[in-house]
């Protein structure tokens, strides 16, 4: 091949390797820049000119460098190609991301490839990093992952009360039932529900009704900790499991909702309503053999709270 066509082939080459949409930086031994086209100075602000020869880190300080060195330090040495993910880590060099459809993120999110580049001999002499631009990708999958995880969320949630539904309950119940059986601990089922609740729909109506259900759920959601959960167990009664908790603790929270119930006011189309709650608990024992027989024990005890005259709690 002659002179001129040589030149010819490394300049449509050069062409190539500057106007590609993707990062490409080579980088000696000593990390230090050879080659920095186009689409890294367009992102970075930083010609090749400033770039050429100097190190890479001297003028991105950001850079993740002991995990970026360590990455390249095995490419030179395994002489293997390396990759990374931007689910592994967002980016590596930190650019705005431009494009107005992915515009809810203010970086552009990077996958990145490291390539050996050997020479005559064999000898891995330079890397060679591939920076691509996947922003429109990773913004779709989180905006996905977002929607089902709403989606998820929805399926385990009661729509007026916010609280877990019956499904979700009896899945968290079991596997708490499993749990506290298997490393021999104690907790609490507490059933409730709202005194004379027919009362109020025939007198108030039914919108009014489910004013009355949404606000003793806010209550309950307001009162029960972290590691506890609630439910609305069907229509105007709900359940709550209190983990690590004996009834005798449990009796705390029992008085507080109670109280707490029994003072809120319901407004609706200018009636003020005023209900109370009815309250059984049952505390997991080595007799309690299945999650049924946890959950009828509680039951009982809720019975017996609003045969001595609701607006109370009793203690299987």
């Amino acid at each position: 091949m002659d002179n001129q066509s040589s030149l010819s082939e490394f300049h449509w080459i050069m062409n190539m390797v500057q106007t590609i949409d993707a990062g490409l930086v080579v980088l000696d031994k000593d990390l230090k820049v050879q080659l920095w086209n186009d689409f890294m100075s367009n992102h970075s602000g930083i010609t090749a000119r400033d770039m050429q020869d100097s190190p890479l880190f001297s003028h991105f300080p950001e850079l993740p460098e002991a995990w970026l060195r360590s990455k390249i330090e095995s490419v030179f040495l395994l002489k293997n190609n390396a990759f990374t993910s931007w689910e592994q880590r967002p980016y590596i060099f930190r650019f705005s991301n431009y494009r107005p459809v992915t515009g809810i993120s203010d970086f552009m999110f990077q996958n990145m490839t490291i390539i050996p580049l050997a020479s005559f001999t064999g000898e891995v002499t330079h890397v060679s990093l591939i920076i691509y631009d996947v922003t429109d990708i990773a913004i779709n999958r989180l905006q996905l992952d977002k929607a089902n995880e709403k989606l998820a969320r929805l399926s385990q949630t009661d729509a007026l009360t916010q609280l877990n539904n019956r499904h979700n309950w009896n899945t968290l119940v079991d596997n708490e039932f499993k749990r506290v059986k298997r490393y021999e601990q104690v907790s609490t089922l507490m059933m409730l529900d709202i005194d004379h609740f027919k009362k109020v729909n025939d007198t108030y109506g039914h919108v009014a009704g489910d004013k009355v259900i949404a606000e003793v759920s806010r209550v309950i959601r307001e009162s029960i900790r972290e590691t506890d959960f609630a439910a609305r167990y069907g229509g105007e009664e709900f359940s709550i499991c209190l983990t690590n908790t004996s009834t005798n603790n449990a009796v705390i929270l029992a008085e507080r909702l109670c109280k707490a119930i029994e003072s809120t006011l319901v407004i609706d189309d200018g009636n003020v309503i005023q209900v109370t709650i009815s309250i059984g608990m049952a505390e997991f024992t080595v007799n309690t053999d299945t999650v049924d027989t946890w959950t009828k024990n509680a039951d009982c005890a809720l019975y017996k709270s609003k045969e001595n005259g609701r607006n109370q709690y009793t203690i299987f």
